[in-house]
């Protein structure tokens, strides 16, 4: 039942080339920042992520995009990345975007059993009629364009068909955890993290607090242990280290 691992760096080292990854994280808040570094040094190529977005330069997913280390990406934003939207629009980087609400619904129904369900998000446009640009060609035209999805109608309203997502593994950050992987998210930074979790077959959390068992209420978890399998206490200092991806200041 002890899930702790001594290092980010020992809780990714059997992560293969071409595997997937549901990474949590909402620009720069809640994201996996040892296990994205670890990840990076440890050299897998070929990735298929699925998070809400890539990073930015130089921070989050940026790191192994920059190093051509994604193959590609599942996605509802792609802005403050110019290495992506460059390495997109050249053909080198597959992706498919997905109405925010929809990204979510899919991890979380991927990771409860369900296999698809209906939405009425994205109707009547090309999210259910196809032909999304998935990926390029050199020369500019489209190489590979998101297929047809099923519809239906329910009480009057049409309603298109999605999938659940599950991956090999999941990155994610959490608040506080314990030996078991039961993890509390601190506000914000919850955001995609429970979902991404609940997705991963081989699931990584790294704590800014790690607690034994029992210091935790049951009634403060957010995701119970049974979707953890390796938890990473982070150091003081890898704790504090969160940026803030645009930072305004009154005059």
């Amino acid at each position: 039942m002890d899930k702790v691992r001594a290092s980010a760096a020992e809780a990714v080292a059997d992560i293969p080339d071409g595997a997937s990854l549901a990474v949590g994280g909402f620009g720069l808040s809640g994201v996996p920042e040892a296990a994205i570094r670890a990840l990076h040094e440890q050299g897998a190529t070929g990735l298929e992520v699925v998070s809400n977005n890539c990073g930015v330069d130089g921070r989050g997913l940026g790191l192994l995009l920059a190093a051509g280390r994604i193959a590609r990406v599942t996605g509802s934003y792609v802005g403050e990345n110019k290495e992506f939207a460059r390495q997109y629009l050249s053909g080198e980087l597959e992706v498919e975007l997905v109405p925010q609400g929809t990204l979510a619904e899919r991890l979380r129904a991927g990771g409860a059993g369900i296999p698809a369900f209906y939405t009425p998000a994205g109707v009547g446009t090309q999210v259910a009629r196809g032909g999304l640009p998935w990926r390029y060609a050199p020369d500019g035209s489209v190489a590979v364009a998101s297929p047809p999805k099923e519809t239906r109608d329910f009480h009057g309203r049409p309603h298109v068909l999605e999938h659940g997502i599950t991956t090999d593994f999941a990155l994610v950050r959490a608040w506080r955890g314990d030996r078991h992987g039961n993890l509390v998210f601190r506000r914000a930074a919850a955001n995609f993290n429970p979902l991404a979790a609940m997705a991963g077959r081989t699931t990584v959390a790294e704590v800014e607090e790690l607690v034994e068992p029992g210091e935790l209420s049951p009634d403060e978890v957010h995701l119970p242990g049974v979707f953890v399998q390796r938890i990473v206490a982070l150091t003081p200092e890898q704790a504090a280290d969160k940026q803030i991806e645009k930072r305004t200041v009154r005059a």
